[in-house]
């Protein structure tokens, strides 16, 4: 079965890349972070006519880890013109091709790339508390193998010396993959203001759109109507809204060291402010 599979991928990758100059790029990206609800947004978002998710997959990674495949092999990851445009017929409406990858929030190199490759792009970030981000995120590493270190406190302690150096090597280096920047950045990746800073420079606070992501869990219907307002896309009902990947639960963080993570995060969170329009809600 799983021989079949790959066939068919491969053959749907060969029909994209031979018709890749037919095809649409995506209007807007959820672009991290990683842990925060992504899935779940992206598959409420699918669910509307007028959003055209990638033909394979959820996440093209494109911006990050897949930069030195050139820009049609990204194209040929989207539906066709012809697609778009039958859907665009029926509504009267703008379709908009979309994708989501979290890891471009984080990759020093992406927001640049972004910004090039897809001149007029929005971008969607969700943010969670981010000692809960960290605890999943390492759970999530654990469970797919990526991490050796069974102890989240033993992870947090290597985070530092895995990741010295890391942007730089990256950055010397264009087309190279790091695994611990990709895969151990448990503290690194909360701080999501620094992120926010960097892409906002790049494409312009008015294409960025942040989102709590506890909210979006309490309150779907409302953090829907938002994004389709940021978007410019009709309200045409409200989808199936649903939690994905929660497989990986983290153990309990022990008290010592989420009092440490929480004072360490707090200017962070702050910095938050402007983009939330208040108080992260982890922070109420």
């Amino acid at each position: 079965m799983r021989a079949v599979k790959r066939s068919v991928l491969s053959l749907s990758r060969t029909t994209g890349r031979l018709t890749s100059g037919m095809r649409v790029l995506p209007s807007f990206l959820i672009a991290g972070a990683q842990r925060c609800g992504t899935t779940s947004l992206y598959r409420a978002l699918a669910q509307h006519p007028l959003l055209l998710k990638p033909v394979l997959h959820k996440g093209v990674h494109y911006f990050d880890v897949g930069y030195d495949k050139g820009l049609s092999w990204y194209q040929a990851h989207f539906p066709l013109r012809a697609s778009a445009g039958l859907v665009e017929h029926r509504y009267g409406e703008r379709a908009l091709a979309f994708e989501s990858s979290p890891y471009y929030l984080f990759h020093p190199l992406a927001g640049e790339r972004i910004a090039a490759d897809l001149p007029g792009v929005r971008l969607i970030v969700l943010v969670r508390d981010p000692v809960e981000r960290a605890g999943s995120a390492h759970a999530h590493e654990l469970a797919r193998g990526f991490e050796t270190e069974s102890h989240f406190e033993s992870a947090v302690e290597l985070e530092p010396s895995r990741l010295a150096g890391a942007e730089e090597r990256l950055r010397a280096a264009p087309f190279s993959v790091h695994h611990s920047h990709r895969h151990h950045a448990y503290v690194a990746r909360g701080r999501y203001a620094d992120q926010l800073d960097r892409l906002e420079s790049l494409v312009g606070r008015e294409r960025i759109l942040v989102l709590d992501s506890h909210r979006f869990f309490a309150e779907p219907e409302a953090v829907y109507d938002r994004v389709l307002e940021f978007l410019g896309v009709p309200q045409l009902g409200y989808p199936a809204f649903e939690r994905h990947n929660g497989r990986a639960l983290p153990r309990p963080v022990p008290r010592e060291l989420e009092r440490a993570l929480r004072e360490h995060f707090e200017p962070y969170d702050a910095r938050l402010v402007r983009w939330l329009g208040g108080e992260p809600s982890w922070r109420r």
